[in-house]
């Protein structure tokens, strides 16, 4: 592998011209394919293998045309200082509201809430729906400026007037303010860590067009494959953050091969095929935690997955090619100021020190290797403790600011009509094989009625043919409250033998009926992929460092370090400490696909440090040095870098968590956490911990299993024979061009 990728460099570096026109022409066609591809539609969520998306098949088979995507407003009206919506004047205002709504150009109808019973008991509360001919994307800026101008008038009149629903959603694009500010924290970081403008500026323009060519893929692949926009979302934020690092890898080794007073050509040669090596491997594992997620059965997930892991895949390849063309163009230039005045003077770069912060950290935990792994594994535990409370679901207009519209009308119904009407069931009986399909339905509905803790259930609605029936089941608690799901379980449970008495079938559907289907899925999914996903890196650790015992530190390393992270999101978003420094103003359960989706993405960023900091010490133990100075030699050369890596990572994570999209915001948490906690403490504390404690056992293995094994020399040892390819004068290959 190092011998390889050596001769890659060279190659890049020879060829400057020919590579960097090769890249600048795939972001030239990809960037045309992405820009002059149509729009994607909105494809709608689906959860394959659940009762509640088998349920809405079903209703879409039984009731054709009835399922339509057309978007929908919920508007309600609250009335002023304790009067009522049915007197008068306020009734007067309703109805000219509903009148006004009507008359949009895309409105498809409307209900008047006093023909269909839509206000509340007391009679403070009245909603109608406003339906739409196209969906949410279709809306046009007219018709929702009408729908806006619709509620201000109603406003005027001294009702209250608030508005839900998927036609309220901002369907504008990301803003950028969070790629700006990480790639902002990013060339600081860089700056201080290199000392020099065009040091740092080499990661973050090759990050850059890593992002562009992947973000210009999957815009072009959105129309014919259906992505979701958080799917680019997710392959910018993990693009950027392994971009940078993966570049700032390089460019590191390169810089310390020069100091060691080797050509332009042989350090880029030597770093792309040492640092390079572990750049591979590290994007390996990324990949395969990223594509791993496809286990899952989730489409979303699925997509979001496979375009962050491709961004990564990119990331890779232009790490290997198009940064070591950059440095053969400028090859003094990433150089610090000191260096670059000692080569015009006709001298060589100095020697990278010996001692440094690295060494001194590494050289403290030496000393006392139990108690920092105590206490990292202590501190740990105790921010993974939380884990033990987590509650999944999937958030809605309850997580929203209270200054949204949506919030508001959201808090009104739950106010005027009870917590559980903002999240109702819908129960589809299959009657088609009963003798009397509206009794049988009829059956159904009196059963689950009587349920304790339904508040009421509406009047079913038959299909055409008259076998299929719907009703919607109103429970007494809010949807993601513990008690509405142990409702659903309850009539699920209670369905044997309901059907015995009924001679039908039922299912349970609906937002909240699919929101609990969707944290039981991902929580039964969880175990197998960690087993597939650590199985794997594992395998390719046990390659990478020819040991046992490194790649299940690694893994028992990336468990506590993903538990803490996650431990800290339910702190934050559940239980709401330190909730309001992060602008969430409301508290509940942890996004169903947070924890698989945070577990698949720390496990890669996770090995990703792993290797390129044990590479390094594996790198010094096979030429010859002890355990313990090996450990040293490693955090020397690297511990700087990885510091520097991890702070970029988590300055660009940071930046999603200003995102209005409640999940977005988790994710950029979360993954801030995780990266911190993963770098600072495992990485930083744990390992050289764990090493200096294992002493030579660390680099054991057995010798049948070495002789099995391929070598792939990621440490560069045939780099370092005499027949190794001699660099030829960097004046030379300079004049070549």
């Amino acid at each position: 592998m190092a011998a390889f990728l050596y001769r890659m460099g060279r190659l890049a570096f020879r060829r400057r011209w020919t590579v960097a026109l090769v890249w600048a022409a795939v972001l030239a066609a990809v960037g045309l394919a992405g820009m002059t591809a149509p729009e994607a539609e909105e494809e709608p969520f689906s959860m394959p293998g659940i009762e509640s998306q088998e349920a809405f098949d079903l209703m879409e088979e039984r009731f054709p045309g009835a399922a339509a995507d057309g978007a929908t407003a919920r508007v309600v009206f609250v009335s002023p200082n304790g009067e009522k919506v049915t007197a008068s004047e306020n009734k007067k205002a309703v109805e000219a509201a509903i009148a006004e709504l009507a008359d949009g150009t895309q409105v498809a109808s409307t209900v008047d809430p006093y023909e269909s019973g839509a206000v509340s008991e007391d009679g403070s509360t009245a909603y109608t729906t406003v339906t739409y001919k196209v969906d949410a994307a279709g809306l046009t800026d007219a018709s929702r400026s009408h729908l806006d101008e619709s509620l201000e008038h109603a406003r005027d009149s001294g009702l209250t007037v608030e508005a839900g629903g998927d036609a309220m959603e901002d369907m504008g694009g990301p803003s950028g303010t969070a790629e700006a500010i990480g790639v902002s924290v990013a060339a600081v970081v860089l700056l201080i860590t290199f000392g020099s403008l065009a040091a740092a500026g080499l990661p973050l323009l090759t990050a850059l067009i890593g992002v562009g060519i992947s973000l210009f893929a999957i815009t072009a692949l959105a129309g014919p494959l259906g992505l979701a926009d958080t799917t680019s979302t997710v392959a910018i934020m993990l693009g950027l953050a392994v971009g940078i690092d993966y570049a700032l890898f390089i460019v590191s080794r390169y810089r310390e091969e020069r100091a060691k007073g080797r050509t332009a050509q042989e350090a880029v040669a030597l770093a792309t095929g040492t640092a390079g090596s572990a750049v591979v491997f590290a994007g390996l594992t990324v990949v395969i935690a990223l594509a791993g997620l496809s286990v899952v059965g989730i489409p979303m997930l699925t997509e979001m997955g496979l375009g962050a892991a491709g961004a990564v895949v990119v990331g890779v390849l232009i790490a290997l090619t198009l940064v070591p063309a950059l440095l053969a163009f400028w090859p003094d230039a990433i150089l610090t100021r000191k260096d670059r005045k000692a080569r015009r003077a006709g001298g060589t770069p100095r020697e990278t020190r010996k001692v440094n912060g690295g060494t001194r950290w590494a050289s403290f935990v030496l000393r006392r290797p139990l108690p920092v792994l105590l206490a990292a594994v202590a501190g740990l535990g105790a921010l993974a403790l939380p884990m033990t409370d987590l509650q999944l679901g999937m958030p809605g207009d309850e997580a929203k600011s209270t200054q949204t519209t949506q919030r508001r009308a959201y808090d009104a119904l739950a106010e005027g009509f009870g917590p559980g009407f903002n999240g109702p069931l819908t129960v589809v009986v299959d009657a088609r094989d009963a003798d009397d399909p509206k009794a049988a339905a009829e059956t159904v509905s009196e059963r689950i009625g009587g349920t304790e803790g339904v508040v009421s259930v509406s009047p079913a609605q038959f299909n055409e043919s008259g076998d299929t029936a719907v009703f919607s089941v109103v429970p007494t608690t809010a949807p993601t409250g513990q008690e509405t799901k142990d409702l659903v379980n309850t009539i699920r449970g209670d369905r044997p033998g309901i059907e015995s008495e009924a001679g039908a079938t039922f299912e349970v559907t609906g937002t909240t009926a699919m929101n609990i289907d969707v944290s039981e899925k991902v929580q039964s999914a969880l175990v197998p992929y960690l087993l597939v996903v650590v199985g794997l890196a594992v395998i390719l650790l046990l390659v990478v460092f020819r040991s046992i015992l490194i790649p299940l530190k690694a893994a028992a390393g990336f468990l506590l370090s993903v538990l803490a992270s996650l431990g800290a999101v339910v702190v934050v978003f559940q239980q709401g400490h330190g909730a309001d420094l992060l602008g969430v103003e409301t508290t509940g359960p942890i996004m169903s696909l947070m924890p698989i989706f945070l577990v698949g993405i720390v496990f890669g960023l996770a090995m990703d440090y792993e290797v390129f900091l044990v590479s390094r010490m594996r790198e010094a133990y096979v030429h010859g040095e002890r355990p313990s100075q090996a450990v040293t030699s490693g955090f020397q050369h690297s511990a700087r870098v990885v510091v520097a890596a991890a702070l970029i990572m988590i300055a660009v994570f940071s930046g999603f968590i200003g995102d209005s999209d409640a999940m977005i915001k988790m994710i950029g948490f979360g993954l801030a956490s995780a990266v911190l906690l993963d770098a600072f403490v495992v990485r930083m504390a744990i390992v050289p911990a764990v090493l200096a404690l294992l002493g030579e056992r660390a680099w054991w293995l057995p010798k049948w299993l070495d002789r099995i094994l391929p070598r792939v020399d990621v440490e560069g040892e045939a780099l370092t024979r005499p027949t190794a390819p001699e660099a030829e004068p960097a004046e030379k290959d300079l004049a070549r061009t």
